[in-house]
């Protein structure tokens, strides 16, 4: 097999911060999410959910779940079902509008996403927290929700 040797491309700042940034993302994704898999059976939706539910301190409807949720709307349905049959999220009626369902994390939920946010941390501190002190941290974190608006 022939070795091939590419030219360092002269990229635009902007290019490189794009490419650098998907690259980071998804290597924090794919330790997250291999943790989660292995050690709980946990996929990254369903953590996700939890932990919106479990910072949330009270139930939340399916809407604002898929409002504030990474994963699509349709799929937060999905997700609520599937958490509810492993008896970590339970749903009811709102008592505020008929039409519309309340989501709150288990007890079980609440011990499982424990552990699990805590393996998250490990996953990820070779690649973040051990790499980034608390204010650049705090920066990233402000420059990232830039983006996002």
């Amino acid at each position: 097999m022939t070795e091939i040797k590419l030219k360092q491309a002269v990229l635009a700042v902007e290019d490189h911060a794009y490419y650098r940034l998907v690259g980071v993302s998804s290597d924090l994704t794919s330790r997250a999410s291999a943790r989660l898999e292995q050690d709980f059976r946990l996929p990254a939706s369903w953590f996700e959910v939890l932990l919106w539910l479990y910072h949330q301190g009270g139930p939340l409807s399916a809407t604002d779940l898929g409002s504030c949720a990474l994963i699509s709307r349709s799929q937060v349905s999905r997700v609520i079902d599937s958490l509810q049959s492993r008896g970590l999220a339970t749903r009811a009626p709102s008592a505020i509008d008929a039409r519309s369902v309340e989501v709150s994390i288990t007890p079980e939920g609440r011990d499982l996403f424990e552990r699990a946010d805590q393996a998250r941390r490990e996953a990820l501190a070779p690649a973040l927290t051990d790499k980034l002190d608390p204010a650049e941290l705090e920066e990233l974190a402000r420059i990232l929700l830039k983006l996002k608006e």
